[in-house]
């Protein structure tokens, strides 16, 4: 008893004195960081804090353990915990450095701005591979803590033993599970979908707000949620209208009357489109598009930054034109024509006798 009691009162110093020189060392680590401009070490700081601390728990322990011998029971409960608990730290530790790493880039990736190609494409492959890391680091660790329990060292070392041959080992009840996680792969370097694209799937409209292993996230216009599985993407056919760049191309159809001064309207939509904010500078045009038997059809192009920025100049530019056809040229509104011969009765002469006949009538 007396011996337990040594070794829980070794093992508590050690403690105290782990978390004093712990909080000493990422206190002075911290007044370095704010010294630097960039935030990169502040969040590698906020990332490794709490590993770093119990790591050092750990080691503190290890070493206390040392000048207390035990023996019996005891001193196998404490090789096991030892050898379950560190592999797991240690997988913490390298699970929140991948995550900082992340955290630094997307914080250099800003896809705020109005040209975001380059950002986006970096925030995805980023964002994917980190996912892949993660569950690589979370396997090993799973792995080297069941290599460490005797009992179940032979599960660790099948584990291991598998690992590259996982898809076949699985069987046919997780390969859709497996398709999916290879076709994410393969998303980080293919690319073709980004964080922030505007992509339509399915016959939604949409942004591709989230990339996991196995399935997207895309939020619809109407802040639903679409859960599209990753080999979507690279077996069927989508559109992503922010492939190469995020500047769009909007269109307005109006259909007017074939008599309508279609100069006039054209001049109408360059005052409209060059006052809007919205519209980018880069090109516009109105033009005849069609001609049907009672209408008109007119096409204004405009250029907008963005996806959303050209809905909203297509919706402003419609409206405007309307507004003018209505009150500045009426006659431009569309209307059918009905075109056709009334039937005239003949001439008609008085006989003489007190009553009309009809001309060329025979007494």
């Amino acid at each position: 008893m007396g011996q337990i009691l040594a070794a829980a009162l070794a093992l508590l110093v050690a403690v105290v004195i782990a978390l004093a020189v712990h909080a000493a060392a990422l206190g002075a680590i911290r007044r370095l960081a704010r010294r630097t401009a960039s935030s990169a070490d502040d969040m590698v700081i906020t990332r490794i804090a709490g590993p770093t601390r119990w790591i050092m728990i750990a080691v503190a322990m290890s070493f206390a353990q040392r000048g207390v011998a035990l023996s019996g029971w005891a001193a196998g409960l404490w090789q096991q915990a030892a050898g379950f608990v560190l592999p797991g730290l240690l997988g913490w530790l390298a699970i929140a450095i991948i995550s900082a790493m992340r955290d630094i880039s997307i914080a250099r990736s800003d896809i705020s701005v109005a040209d975001n190609l380059q950002a986006r494409r970096r925030r995805t492959r980023v964002t994917i591979l980190t996912r892949i890391a993660i569950f690589i680091a979370v396997f090993l660790t799973i792995c080297m803590m069941l290599l460490s329990i005797p009992g179940i060292r032979s599960v660790g070392v099948t584990l291991m033993a598998s690992a590259g041959l996982a898809g076949l080992a699985v069987g046919a009840a997780a390969q859709p599970a497996l398709k999916n996680l290879i076709a994410g792969i393969q998303l980080a370097f293919t690319e073709p979908i980004r964080i922030d694209d505007v992509v339509i799937v399915d016959g939604e409209w949409g942004r591709i707000e989230d990339i996991r292993l196995t399935f997207v996230t895309i939020r619809i216009w109407d802040d639903r949620r679409l859960i599209v599985p990753v080999s979507k993407f690279l077996e069927e056919s989508f559109q992503n209208w922010t492939r190469a760049s995020a500047q769009l191309l909007g269109s307005v159809f109006l259909h007017v009357d074939p008599s309508a001064d279609v100069q006039r309207i054209r001049d109408a939509a360059k005052t409209y489109i060059e006052a809007s904010q919205r519209w980018d500078r880069r090109f516009w045009n109105l033009q005849v598009t069609d001609a049907k038997p009672h209408s008109l059809e007119l096409r204004v192009l405009m250029t907008a930054a963005d996806a959303s920025t050209a809905f909203d100049l297509r919706c402003e530019i419609r409206e405007a034109l309307a507004r003018y056809i209505a009150e500045e040229q009426p006659e431009a509104i569309v209307r059918h024509r009905l075109a056709g011969t009334v039937d005239r009765p003949g001439p008609v002469r008085d006989d003489g006798e007190g009553g009309p006949s009809s001309a060329g009538t025979a007494n």
